[in-house]
């Protein structure tokens, strides 16, 4: 395991920064996702707590983290789901402007609750979603997703008659509908049985293209490990560490988890 650029505490906006390929027509680099200062607060409860990362395209980040840590909370405000209570959150170098949808085309949002609508079909789903994008080529998009997803067979079935590995599949399938550069995961592999998981898996890994850039909470430690190209752990709405693990490491990682989470690392 190694931690960014030399020390634990190093950002991933430095070393992203760093490794990230020059944006074209300057010198500068423009990461694809970043944020700054990012906090999110309930009342007295802090749940996100000064974050800053920069990812360029096809880096994956998988953040660990115990529950109520605020994995969900910041994967929220970088999908534009919340409003952050301070900081900000860019998308190829143009702040997330929550009165401007447009960069919304460049996102792509898979979370655990799935969010489809159980009297639609499959097919249903992905239509209603695809014409609020505005896609137009429907016809070839949505057989593509369903079979990409498993899912050809049950293109007439509704939601609700899906099991809930089928209905997590069918709702990647609609965050991935319209080919975003940045797509965001929260705990997709909760409650999918080894086959589900199987296509699941072979599904991100698709993800890892050099293109799209890529955020996954999830208490999956193998899963999250073998599609990482970074690492962060998130302790009480920090990252307490940040870095990246080798095929050696993983093994082992799982200690360093419980060390980092226990504070004793």
């Amino acid at each position: 395991m190694r931690p960014a650029a030399g020390r634990p505490d190093r950002e991933l906006s430095e070393v992203a920064a760093s490794e990230a390929p020059p944006a074209t027509g300057g010198g500068e680099t423009v990461p694809v996702l970043s944020a700054a200062g990012l906090v999110r607060e309930y009342g007295p409860v802090v749940a996100v707590d000064a974050v800053d990362l920069a990812l360029a395209g096809g880096e994956f980040l998988t953040v660990f983290g115990p529950n109520g840590a605020g994995k969900s909370s910041l994967l929220g405000m970088l999908g534009g789901a919340l409003r952050p209570t301070r900081g900000s959150v860019e998308i190829r170098g143009l702040p997330l402007a929550y009165d401007v949808p447009d960069w919304r085309a460049h996102v792509g949002i898979l979370s655990h609750q799935g969010y489809l609508y159980p009297r639609l079909t499959a097919e249903e789903n992905l239509r209603f979603y695809g014409r609020l994008f505005g896609l137009d080529d429907l016809e070839r998009r949505i057989p593509e997703r369903l079979a990409r997803v498993g899912l050809a067979a049950r293109a007439s079935f509704q939601a609700r008659q899906l099991s809930h590995g089928m209905r997590q599949r069918l709702a990647l399938a609609r965050a991935l509908l319209h080919d975003p550069d940045v797509v965001l995961l929260d705990e997709p592999y909760t409650g999918l049985d080894p086959s589900a998981a199987a296509v699941l898996r072979d599904v991100l890994a698709e993800l890892r293209d050099g293109r799209r850039t890529v955020v996954m909470v999830t208490h999956n430690l193998r899963e999250g490990l073998a599609l990482a190209t970074r690492v962060a752990i998130q302790v009480a709405g920090r990252f307490a560490w940040e870095g990246s693990v080798d095929s050696d490491d993983r093994d082992s990682f799982e200690l360093h988890y419980h060390d980092v989470v226990e504070g004793r690392a």
